[in-house]
């Protein structure tokens, strides 16, 4: 029997994991809540980009939609910028009895050590009241620095130190919120946005160094972060508007995890919005960005991940990778005993069933 979704948000993220609720046959759309006046009212179908008519139409109401009594909510609403609003959803969707799997707030990925306990005692007291469970992930936050990174030193005599990267040009990227607003691109040099503020990079990427030394075995002792800035050489427009001569065009940054005085784990960041900044800095192993893993033990590993689309440039296979991945996990999380979930507590297997339409199923 298929499970019953809802579905929250067709923003980036949330419009291609629509698009795979629509058209895998483990998933029965049972509703889809928006954000934006001028897409209530509208089909599901055409909000995913899709040529069908699913007969789902999208609503401002979440309660409304929770009514339907839905298996599972699919949260891809942004979190970034808006956290508290979106942990009282989360936790509402939870005490209703709907499972979730969500894109966001990132620091849902593995909270503990990232938000405090009065932060996080809600969401637990929501699946204990619901019977619920909880299941936050993506592409990096996500399986980029949590299910590959394992499975290539589960083959690793001894490992010394992991570090996961994205090389990415982001100009294609049209997410205006996130990329101004959060990260910061188009502001002065030194004009440090939300994203650079002290302690953001250790909150929103701490939680994958934190998991990994769970998963690993052991603790971390401390997490560092470091970031660069460079400014555009003149003006210039990307998909998400427009870059001013001096403002930043490119940047990169690490969070690192410290253990018994080494640097074991490492989450680095190189984002352009020209390919021809920064050279000095890490290339991607394929035009536009990729995903890497290296792993420094016996042996060693470099692991070059290059996301293509049929449907887009690299820009939209990583979201669609991100997206693929939540959608992917639902059965597991059902499953789940209540509570919140990481990749450390869900089958691994989560790509049973993707098969399913290629083969008639």
């Amino acid at each position: 029997m298929a499970i019953r979704v809802l579905h929250v948000a067709t923003g980036n993220v949330g419009r291609i994991a629509l698009s795979q609720l629509i058209e895998d046959p483990r998933f029965e759309l049972a509703g889809l809540v928006v954000s934006s006046p001028e897409k209530i009212g509208r089909d599901a179908g055409e909000l995913a980009g899709l040529d069908v008519v699913t007969g789902v139409a999208a609503t401002g109401d979440l309660d409304a939609a929770l009514a339907a009594r839905p298996d599972c909510t699919v949260y891809c609403a942004l979190g970034e910028t808006r956290l508290f609003e979106a942990l009282d959803d989360i936790r509402r969707i939870l005490t209703s009895g709907s499972d979730v799997v969500a894109s966001s707030p990132v620091p849902l990925v593995h909270p503990w050590g990232v938000l405090p306990d009065r932060m996080i005692a809600p969401i637990e007291d929501a699946c204990r009241a619901g019977g619920t469970s909880l299941f936050a992930t993506g592409v990096d936050p996500g399986w980029i620095n949590d299910l590959l990174p394992f499975a290539i030193a589960s083959t690793c005599q001894r490992v010394e130190q992991v570090r996961c990267s994205e090389i990415a040009d982001y100009a294609t990227y049209d997410g205006g919120p996130v990329m101004f607003d959060f990260m910061g691109f188009g502001r002065p040099v030194g004009d440090l946005p939300k994203m650079f503020k002290p302690g953001m990079l250790a909150a929103s990427w701490g939680v994958s160094l934190r998991m990994l030394a769970r998963g690993f075995g052991f603790e971390l002792d401390e997490i560092t972060e470091w970031f660069e800035q460079e400014p555009a050489p003149e003006a210039f427009d990307v998909a998400a508007g427009h870059i001013p001569a001096g403002g930043v065009a490119a940047m990169r940054f690490q969070i690192t995890g410290v253990a018994g005085g080494r640097e074991v784990l490492v989450i680095d960041h190189t984002t352009r919005l020209r390919g021809d900044l920064r050279p000095d800095w890490p290339q991607p192993a394929q035009d536009g960005g990729s995903y890497r893993v290296e792993i420094v033990g016996e042996p060693s590993y470099r692991v070059d991940v290059c996301p293509t689309s049929a449907r887009g440039d690299h820009n939209y296979a990583a979201i669609a990778s991100g997206a693929g991945r939540i959608v992917n996990s639902i059965p597991g999380v059902v499953a789940a005993p209540p509570g919140l979930r990481t990749p450390l507590d869900l089958p691994f297997d989560t790509a049973r069933g993707v098969f399913a339409t290629a083969l008639g199923g």
